[in-house]
């Protein structure tokens, strides 16, 4: 194997909002179709309810309505990303998967000084993908405090 090959990272792309946003690929378990959720009194409003993924039951997170961009209308296009941070594992509500970036560290980018929680708080880097610069998002702290928002 090639130097290159060791470094180049891979990130699976999706939309919200009409905005790319990205996921690193080793952090996602599955992607799956839009089904309804049970919905739970007394979470968070992005909380959309729970799934049972094969015995395991799993939180959905509505991404647009957790950085404050609207809530999402779920759709036969909507697409759950289930991903796991450490044992914590969630699915996050998203319009549409997009891409598999393969994405050299030259293309990586650290996130510029905004003036907004949301930048900070759930966002680690920006790439740059061909025409475009997509953001990484800091996936620890959307599945991490969304799970303890919802205790």
């Amino acid at each position: 194997m090639t130097e290159n090959h060791h470094s180049t990272r891979e990130f699976i792309a999706f939309m919200v909002q009409g905005r790319q946003f990205c996921i690193d690929i080793t952090s996602i378990r599955e992607i799956r179709g839009w089904n309804d959720a049970t919905k739970l009194p007394h979470v968070p409003d992005y909380v959309v309810g729970v799934v049972n993924l094969r015995g395991t039951i799993l939180p959905i997170i509505d991404v647009s309505a957790r950085f404050g961009l609207g809530d999402c209308e779920p759709s036969a296009q909507s697409v759950v990303i289930v991903a796991q941070v450490g044992d914590r594992m969630a699915g996050m509500l998203v319009d549409s998967v997009s891409d598999i970036l393969q994405v050299a560290p030259d293309d990586i980018r650290d996130l510029p000084d905004m003036d907004t929680p949301v930048g900070a708080e759930y966002l680690r880097q920006v790439i740059l993908h061909e025409e475009a610069i997509i953001c990484e998002v800091l996936l620890e702290n959307i599945i991490s405090t969304t799970l303890q928002d919802a205790a």
